[in-house]
Protein backbone atom coordinates (compact mmCIF):
# COMPACT_ATOMS: atom_id res chain seq x y z
CA UNK A 1 0.00 0.00 0.00
CA UNK A 2 1.07 3.19 -0.82
CA UNK A 3 1.55 6.51 1.19
CA UNK A 4 -1.11 7.91 -0.90
CA UNK A 5 -3.80 5.54 0.41
CA UNK A 6 -3.47 5.68 3.85
CA UNK A 7 -6.44 7.60 5.13
CA UNK A 8 -7.28 8.77 8.67
CA UNK A 9 -10.57 8.02 10.53
CA UNK A 10 -10.98 4.88 13.18
CA UNK A 11 -10.79 2.31 9.78
CA UNK A 12 -7.73 3.64 8.79
CA UNK A 13 -5.31 0.50 7.51
CA UNK A 14 -8.49 -1.59 6.60
CA UNK A 15 -8.81 -2.47 2.93
CA UNK A 16 -11.78 -2.96 1.15
CA UNK A 17 -12.89 -4.40 -2.42
CA UNK A 18 -16.02 -3.39 -3.66
CA UNK A 19 -17.36 -5.34 -6.39
CA UNK A 20 -21.47 -3.79 -5.91
CA UNK A 21 -22.91 -1.47 -7.62
CA UNK A 22 -25.89 0.78 -7.89
CA UNK A 23 -27.09 1.63 -4.49
CA UNK A 24 -26.76 -0.57 -1.40
CA UNK A 25 -23.53 -1.64 -1.72
CA UNK A 26 -21.61 1.41 -2.41
CA UNK A 27 -23.28 2.95 0.39
CA UNK A 28 -21.64 0.54 2.48
CA UNK A 29 -18.51 1.65 0.74
CA UNK A 30 -19.10 5.18 0.86
CA UNK A 31 -19.18 4.61 4.66
CA UNK A 32 -16.78 2.61 4.85
CA UNK A 33 -14.27 5.04 3.19
CA UNK A 34 -16.03 8.12 4.83
CA UNK A 35 -14.34 6.37 8.19
CA UNK A 36 -10.70 5.97 6.92
CA UNK A 37 -10.75 2.26 4.42
CA UNK A 38 -9.03 2.16 1.10
CA UNK A 39 -11.76 1.41 -0.41
CA UNK A 40 -11.18 0.07 -4.31
CA UNK A 41 -14.49 -0.07 -6.61
CA UNK A 42 -13.51 -2.66 -8.74
CA UNK A 43 -15.77 -2.37 -11.99
CA UNK A 44 -17.10 -4.46 -14.76
CA UNK A 45 -16.13 -4.57 -17.88
CA UNK A 46 -18.06 -3.48 -20.37
CA UNK A 47 -19.50 -0.33 -19.07
CA UNK A 48 -18.65 -0.36 -15.11
CA UNK A 49 -21.22 -0.13 -12.56
CA UNK A 50 -25.11 0.06 -14.03
CA UNK A 51 -25.42 4.10 -12.09
CA UNK A 52 -23.38 5.41 -14.42
CA UNK A 53 -25.82 4.79 -17.71
CA UNK A 54 -28.67 6.79 -15.25
CA UNK A 55 -28.63 9.36 -18.09
CA UNK A 56 -30.18 12.33 -15.81
CA UNK A 57 -28.97 14.27 -13.70
CA UNK A 58 -25.93 14.53 -15.32
CA UNK A 59 -22.98 17.35 -14.57
CA UNK A 60 -21.05 17.99 -17.56
CA UNK A 61 -21.88 13.99 -18.80
CA UNK A 62 -20.98 12.58 -15.66
CA UNK A 63 -23.96 10.62 -13.41
CA UNK A 64 -25.08 12.72 -11.04
CA UNK A 65 -26.37 9.20 -8.53
CA UNK A 66 -22.56 7.57 -9.57
CA UNK A 67 -20.74 10.73 -7.87
CA UNK A 68 -23.03 11.10 -4.71
CA UNK A 69 -22.51 7.13 -3.47
CA UNK A 70 -18.67 6.69 -4.77
CA UNK A 71 -16.83 9.69 -3.23
CA UNK A 72 -13.87 8.46 -1.83
CA UNK A 73 -12.89 5.43 -3.55
CA UNK A 74 -10.28 4.49 -5.64
CA UNK A 75 -11.71 2.55 -9.02
CA UNK A 76 -10.23 -0.63 -10.88
CA UNK A 77 -12.40 -1.52 -14.04
CA UNK A 78 -11.79 -5.02 -14.64
CA UNK A 79 -13.13 -7.74 -16.71
CA UNK A 80 -14.10 -10.96 -14.68
CA UNK A 81 -14.81 -12.91 -17.49
CA UNK A 82 -11.20 -13.09 -18.28
CA UNK A 83 -8.59 -15.81 -17.21
CA UNK A 84 -6.36 -12.53 -16.36
CA UNK A 85 -9.10 -10.43 -14.84
CA UNK A 86 -10.05 -13.30 -12.26
CA UNK A 87 -5.97 -13.51 -11.81
CA UNK A 88 -5.31 -9.82 -10.73
CA UNK A 89 -8.90 -9.91 -8.21
CA UNK A 90 -7.71 -12.87 -6.53
CA UNK A 91 -4.02 -11.23 -5.82
CA UNK A 92 -5.90 -8.15 -4.71
CA UNK A 93 -8.18 -10.64 -2.23
CA UNK A 94 -4.55 -12.28 -1.08
CA UNK A 95 -4.10 -8.95 1.17
CA UNK A 96 -7.68 -6.99 1.46
CA UNK A 97 -9.87 -7.34 4.57
CA UNK A 98 -12.99 -7.26 3.07
CA UNK A 99 -14.96 -7.88 -0.51
CA UNK A 100 -18.66 -6.35 -0.89
CA UNK A 101 -20.77 -8.13 -4.10
CA UNK A 102 -24.55 -7.41 -4.81
CA UNK A 103 -24.68 -10.66 -7.76
CA UNK A 104 -27.14 -12.77 -7.25
CA UNK A 105 -26.17 -16.02 -5.84
CA UNK A 106 -24.02 -18.44 -7.76
CA UNK A 107 -22.68 -15.68 -10.49
CA UNK A 108 -19.40 -15.44 -8.67
CA UNK A 109 -19.15 -19.37 -7.82
CA UNK A 110 -19.79 -20.23 -11.20
CA UNK A 111 -16.39 -17.37 -12.00
CA UNK A 112 -14.44 -19.31 -9.84
CA UNK A 113 -14.61 -16.52 -7.08
CA UNK A 114 -16.72 -17.58 -4.57
CA UNK A 115 -16.37 -17.54 -0.85
CA UNK A 116 -15.02 -20.73 -0.56
CA UNK A 117 -12.06 -19.80 -3.16
CA UNK A 118 -11.60 -16.37 -1.88
CA UNK A 119 -11.19 -17.19 1.93
CA UNK A 120 -8.81 -19.90 1.14
CA UNK A 121 -6.36 -17.41 -0.33
CA UNK A 122 -7.17 -15.44 2.92
CA UNK A 123 -8.50 -16.81 5.68
CA UNK A 124 -9.45 -13.50 7.16
CA UNK A 125 -11.16 -12.39 4.59
CA UNK A 126 -14.63 -10.28 5.15
CA UNK A 127 -17.12 -11.64 2.66
CA UNK A 128 -20.32 -9.12 2.43
CA UNK A 129 -23.03 -10.36 0.08
CA UNK A 130 -26.17 -7.67 -0.33
CA UNK A 131 -28.97 -9.54 -2.34
CA UNK A 132 -32.53 -9.29 -2.37
CA UNK A 133 -33.90 -11.34 -0.71
CA UNK A 134 -30.98 -13.08 1.50
CA UNK A 135 -28.89 -16.22 0.73
CA UNK A 136 -30.52 -18.52 1.47
CA UNK A 137 -34.67 -19.52 1.81
CA UNK A 138 -36.78 -20.49 -0.99
CA UNK A 139 -36.21 -16.93 -2.32
CA UNK A 140 -32.36 -16.90 -2.35
CA UNK A 141 -32.05 -17.01 -5.71
CA UNK A 142 -34.32 -14.52 -6.51
CA UNK A 143 -32.60 -10.85 -7.51
CA UNK A 144 -34.34 -7.90 -5.96
CA UNK A 145 -34.82 -4.27 -6.13
CA UNK A 146 -36.04 -1.40 -3.76
CA UNK A 147 -39.52 -1.53 -4.85
CA UNK A 148 -39.95 -5.08 -4.70
CA UNK A 149 -38.04 -5.21 -1.55
CA UNK A 150 -40.49 -2.48 -0.02
CA UNK A 151 -43.45 -4.14 -1.27
CA UNK A 152 -42.51 -7.79 0.10
CA UNK A 153 -42.12 -6.18 3.73
CA UNK A 154 -45.21 -4.73 3.87
CA UNK A 155 -43.62 -0.94 3.64
CA UNK A 156 -45.79 0.21 0.71
CA UNK A 157 -48.99 -1.01 2.50
CA UNK A 158 -48.38 1.26 5.64
CA UNK A 159 -47.18 4.59 3.29
CA UNK A 160 -49.57 6.91 1.81
CA UNK A 161 -52.63 8.24 3.15
CA UNK A 162 -55.70 5.96 4.54
CA UNK A 163 -57.77 4.35 1.40
CA UNK A 164 -55.06 5.24 -1.34
CA UNK A 165 -52.85 3.12 -3.44
CA UNK A 166 -49.97 1.41 -2.30
CA UNK A 167 -46.99 3.76 -2.16
CA UNK A 168 -43.43 3.23 -1.74
CA UNK A 169 -41.01 5.61 0.41
CA UNK A 170 -39.91 8.84 -1.52
CA UNK A 171 -35.96 7.26 -0.92
CA UNK A 172 -34.81 4.40 -1.76
CA UNK A 173 -35.19 2.88 2.26
CA UNK A 174 -34.39 -0.78 1.35
CA UNK A 175 -30.96 0.25 -0.91
CA UNK A 176 -29.66 2.86 2.19
CA UNK A 177 -30.71 0.60 4.81
CA UNK A 178 -29.17 -2.51 3.48
CA UNK A 179 -25.80 -0.55 2.93
CA UNK A 180 -25.75 0.62 6.70
CA UNK A 181 -26.54 -3.19 7.88
CA UNK A 182 -24.10 -4.11 5.81
CA UNK A 183 -21.17 -1.66 7.77
CA UNK A 184 -22.48 -2.86 10.99
CA UNK A 185 -21.61 -6.06 9.74
CA UNK A 186 -18.47 -5.37 8.55
CA UNK A 187 -17.42 -3.30 11.32
CA UNK A 188 -18.57 -6.24 14.02
CA UNK A 189 -16.92 -8.85 11.52
CA UNK A 190 -13.78 -6.58 11.55
CA UNK A 191 -13.60 -6.16 15.33
CA UNK A 192 -13.62 -9.98 15.71
CA UNK A 193 -10.87 -10.51 12.74
CA UNK A 194 -8.80 -8.12 14.85
CA UNK A 195 -9.23 -10.67 17.74
CA UNK A 196 -8.69 -14.03 15.70
CA UNK A 197 -7.49 -13.37 12.75
CA UNK A 198 -10.74 -14.99 11.24
CA UNK A 199 -13.05 -13.66 8.28
CA UNK A 200 -16.26 -14.45 7.57
CA UNK A 201 -19.51 -14.24 5.81
CA UNK A 202 -22.01 -11.17 6.37
CA UNK A 203 -25.14 -11.70 4.63
CA UNK A 204 -27.81 -9.12 4.47
CA UNK A 205 -30.42 -8.48 1.94
CA UNK A 206 -33.01 -5.59 1.17
CA UNK A 207 -35.87 -7.48 2.46
CA UNK A 208 -34.68 -7.52 5.72
CA UNK A 209 -33.66 -3.85 5.31
CA UNK A 210 -37.36 -3.00 4.30
CA UNK A 211 -38.70 -5.31 7.78
CA UNK A 212 -36.29 -3.55 10.22
CA UNK A 213 -38.12 -0.50 9.33
CA UNK A 214 -41.54 -2.07 10.94
CA UNK A 215 -40.93 -2.16 14.46
CA UNK A 216 -43.92 -0.50 15.81
CA UNK A 217 -45.96 -1.96 13.12
CA UNK A 218 -44.61 -5.12 13.58
CA UNK A 219 -45.25 -4.95 17.48
CA UNK A 220 -49.23 -4.00 16.70
CA UNK A 221 -49.36 -7.23 14.25
CA UNK A 222 -47.58 -9.65 16.64
CA UNK A 223 -50.07 -7.92 19.97
CA UNK A 224 -53.52 -7.43 17.66
CA UNK A 225 -52.81 -10.21 14.77
CA UNK A 226 -53.68 -7.39 12.43
CA UNK A 227 -51.94 -5.86 10.18
CA UNK A 228 -52.01 -1.84 10.56
CA UNK A 229 -52.65 0.26 6.63
CA UNK A 230 -51.55 3.38 5.94
CA UNK A 231 -51.79 6.61 8.37
CA UNK A 232 -50.57 9.24 6.12
CA UNK A 233 -47.73 11.61 8.10
CA UNK A 234 -49.91 10.49 10.96
CA UNK A 235 -47.97 8.09 14.10
CA UNK A 236 -49.28 5.01 14.48
CA UNK A 237 -48.92 4.93 18.42
CA UNK A 238 -49.00 8.78 19.39
CA UNK A 239 -51.17 11.60 18.98
CA UNK A 240 -51.08 14.58 17.68
CA UNK A 241 -48.02 13.53 15.61
CA UNK A 242 -48.23 14.70 12.55
CA UNK A 243 -47.69 17.21 9.92
CA UNK A 244 -50.49 20.48 9.27
CA UNK A 245 -51.09 23.35 7.39
CA UNK A 246 -49.93 26.67 7.82
CA UNK A 247 -51.33 29.50 6.41
CA UNK A 248 -47.99 29.45 4.21
CA UNK A 249 -46.89 26.22 4.57
CA UNK A 250 -46.80 22.94 6.34
CA UNK A 251 -45.09 21.89 9.82
CA UNK A 252 -44.53 19.14 11.59
CA UNK A 253 -45.91 18.51 15.62
CA UNK A 254 -44.17 16.03 17.64
CA UNK A 255 -46.70 15.61 21.13
CA UNK A 256 -45.52 12.30 21.74
CA UNK A 257 -46.43 12.47 25.31
CA UNK A 258 -48.64 13.95 27.40
CA UNK A 259 -46.73 16.66 28.78
CA UNK A 260 -46.29 18.04 24.96
CA UNK A 261 -49.70 17.54 24.44
CA UNK A 262 -50.35 20.00 26.78
CA UNK A 263 -48.75 22.37 25.76
CA UNK A 264 -49.88 21.93 22.30
CA UNK A 265 -53.45 22.67 23.81
CA UNK A 266 -51.80 26.35 25.76
CA UNK A 267 -49.82 26.88 22.69
CA UNK A 268 -52.99 26.55 20.20
CA UNK A 269 -55.45 28.85 22.88
CA UNK A 270 -57.07 26.53 23.85
CA UNK A 271 -56.47 24.67 27.27
CA UNK A 272 -59.47 23.19 27.65
CA UNK A 273 -58.58 20.94 25.47
CA UNK A 274 -56.38 19.37 28.35
CA UNK A 275 -59.25 17.88 30.02
CA UNK A 276 -61.51 17.32 27.27
CA UNK A 277 -62.95 13.28 27.50
CA UNK A 278 -61.82 13.37 23.43
CA UNK A 279 -58.24 14.65 24.10
CA UNK A 280 -57.70 13.99 27.35
CA UNK A 281 -55.31 10.88 27.15
CA UNK A 282 -53.64 9.43 23.99
CA UNK A 283 -55.58 6.69 23.78
CA UNK A 284 -58.33 8.81 23.27
CA UNK A 285 -56.73 10.92 21.23
CA UNK A 286 -55.79 8.09 18.80
CA UNK A 287 -59.73 7.15 18.66
CA UNK A 288 -60.93 10.61 18.09
CA UNK A 289 -57.72 11.88 15.40
CA UNK A 290 -59.85 13.14 12.31
CA UNK A 291 -61.68 15.01 15.32
CA UNK A 292 -58.35 16.26 16.88
CA UNK A 293 -56.77 17.19 13.75
CA UNK A 294 -59.99 19.20 12.26
CA UNK A 295 -59.10 21.34 15.64
CA UNK A 296 -55.90 21.78 15.03
CA UNK A 297 -55.74 22.67 11.64
CA UNK A 298 -58.58 25.62 12.26
CA UNK A 299 -56.36 27.27 14.50
CA UNK A 300 -52.82 26.49 12.97
CA UNK A 301 -54.01 27.79 9.22
CA UNK A 302 -54.77 31.11 10.82
CA UNK A 303 -51.24 32.07 10.99
CA UNK A 304 -47.65 31.09 9.22
CA UNK A 305 -45.39 28.45 9.61
CA UNK A 306 -42.46 31.26 11.40
CA UNK A 307 -45.18 32.18 13.65
CA UNK A 308 -46.23 28.76 14.93
CA UNK A 309 -42.95 27.52 14.42
CA UNK A 310 -41.43 30.25 17.37
CA UNK A 311 -44.56 29.68 19.40
CA UNK A 312 -43.94 26.03 19.91
CA UNK A 313 -40.28 26.33 20.15
CA UNK A 314 -41.16 29.22 23.23
CA UNK A 315 -42.87 26.08 24.88
CA UNK A 316 -40.70 23.46 24.47
CA UNK A 317 -42.50 21.55 22.03
CA UNK A 318 -40.45 19.62 19.25
CA UNK A 319 -41.73 21.33 15.65
CA UNK A 320 -40.46 21.78 12.60
CA UNK A 321 -41.05 23.05 8.99
CA UNK A 322 -41.37 20.55 6.44
CA UNK A 323 -38.97 21.52 3.63
CA UNK A 324 -38.15 20.25 0.24
CA UNK A 325 -34.90 19.07 -0.38
CA UNK A 326 -32.80 22.26 -1.23
CA UNK A 327 -33.75 24.20 1.81
CA UNK A 328 -33.02 21.03 3.80
CA UNK A 329 -29.55 20.82 1.99
CA UNK A 330 -28.78 24.92 2.49
CA UNK A 331 -30.15 25.32 6.17
CA UNK A 332 -27.46 26.52 8.58
CA UNK A 333 -27.89 23.30 10.69
CA UNK A 334 -27.42 21.29 7.96
CA UNK A 335 -24.22 22.90 6.79
CA UNK A 336 -22.76 23.32 10.28
CA UNK A 337 -22.98 19.74 10.84
CA UNK A 338 -20.74 19.20 7.69
CA UNK A 339 -23.54 17.38 5.66
CA UNK A 340 -22.54 19.12 2.66
CA UNK A 341 -19.41 18.81 1.17
CA UNK A 342 -17.42 20.55 -1.73
CA UNK A 343 -15.04 18.10 -4.41
CA UNK A 344 -13.70 18.55 -7.52
CA UNK A 345 -14.95 15.97 -10.13
CA UNK A 346 -12.05 15.72 -13.09
CA UNK A 347 -14.81 15.37 -15.66
CA UNK A 348 -17.75 17.09 -13.90
CA UNK A 349 -15.65 19.55 -12.50
CA UNK A 350 -16.74 21.57 -8.90
CA UNK A 351 -19.75 19.26 -7.47
CA UNK A 352 -21.40 18.84 -3.87
CA UNK A 353 -22.36 15.48 -2.11
CA UNK A 354 -23.41 14.81 1.10
CA UNK A 355 -21.25 14.33 4.07
CA UNK A 356 -20.89 11.36 6.82
CA UNK A 357 -23.73 11.32 8.97
CA UNK A 358 -21.57 9.83 12.02
CA UNK A 359 -19.09 12.09 14.18
CA UNK A 360 -16.06 11.10 16.00
CA UNK A 361 -14.34 13.24 18.28
CA UNK A 362 -10.65 11.54 17.94
CA UNK A 363 -10.67 10.27 14.22
CA UNK A 364 -12.64 12.94 12.41
CA UNK A 365 -13.60 11.38 8.92
CA UNK A 366 -12.71 13.11 5.76
CA UNK A 367 -14.12 13.37 2.31
CA UNK A 368 -11.48 14.24 -0.27
CA UNK A 369 -11.29 12.33 -3.61
CA UNK A 370 -14.57 12.39 -5.52
CA UNK A 371 -15.99 9.56 -7.36
CA UNK A 372 -13.15 7.64 -10.16
CA UNK A 373 -13.69 8.05 -13.83
CA UNK A 374 -14.05 4.40 -14.79
CA UNK A 375 -10.46 2.73 -14.45
CA UNK A 376 -9.24 5.82 -13.47
CA UNK A 377 -6.79 4.29 -10.41
CA UNK A 378 -6.41 0.85 -12.62
CA UNK A 379 -2.64 1.77 -13.50
CA UNK A 380 -2.16 2.75 -9.77
CA UNK A 381 -3.46 -0.38 -7.96
CA UNK A 382 -1.96 -2.81 -10.81
CA UNK A 383 1.62 -1.36 -9.68
CA UNK A 384 0.33 -1.45 -6.49
CA UNK A 385 0.38 -5.27 -6.61
CA UNK A 386 3.59 -5.50 -8.32
CA UNK A 387 2.42 -5.51 -12.04
CA UNK A 388 4.68 -4.14 -14.19
CA UNK A 389 3.81 -1.20 -16.38
CA UNK A 390 4.55 -4.23 -19.97
CA UNK A 391 2.40 -6.31 -18.31
CA UNK A 392 -0.18 -3.88 -17.71
CA UNK A 393 0.04 -2.40 -21.00
CA UNK A 394 -0.49 -5.79 -21.83
CA UNK A 395 -3.70 -5.92 -19.94
CA UNK A 396 -5.01 -2.69 -21.44
CA UNK A 397 -4.45 -4.47 -25.38
CA UNK A 398 -6.38 -7.42 -24.47
CA UNK A 399 -9.41 -5.68 -22.76
CA UNK A 400 -8.74 -7.92 -19.27
CA UNK A 401 -8.79 -3.97 -17.84
CA UNK A 402 -9.55 0.00 -18.49
CA UNK A 403 -7.36 2.43 -17.40
CA UNK A 404 -9.06 6.04 -17.25
CA UNK A 405 -7.37 8.81 -19.25
CA UNK A 406 -7.46 10.98 -16.11
CA UNK A 407 -4.73 8.86 -14.39
CA UNK A 408 -0.94 9.70 -14.76
CA UNK A 409 0.74 7.31 -17.16
CA UNK A 410 3.87 7.88 -14.94
CA UNK A 411 5.76 6.91 -12.12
Amino acid sequence: MTSDTVRSGPLSGMRVLELAQIMAGPTCGMMLADMGADVVKVEKLPGGDDSRGYREPRVNGVSAPFMILNRNKRGIALNLKHADGRGILLRMVADADVLTENYRRGTLEKLGLGYEVLSSINPGLIYCAVSGYGRDGPYGDKAGFDLIAQGFSGLMSITGEPGGAPVKTGNSIADINAGILAVVGITAAYTHKLKTGRGQIVDTSLLEAALQQTYWHAATYFATGESPGPTGSAHLLAAPYQAFRTSDGWINIGGANQANWERIADVLGHPEWRDDPRYASNSARMENLESLTGAMDAVLVKRNQAYWLAAFDRAGVPAGPVHTIGQALSHPQTLARGMVVDLEHPQAGPTRALGCPIHFSETPTQITRPAPMLGEHTRELLREYDYTDTQIDGFIADGVVEAGCAESQTD
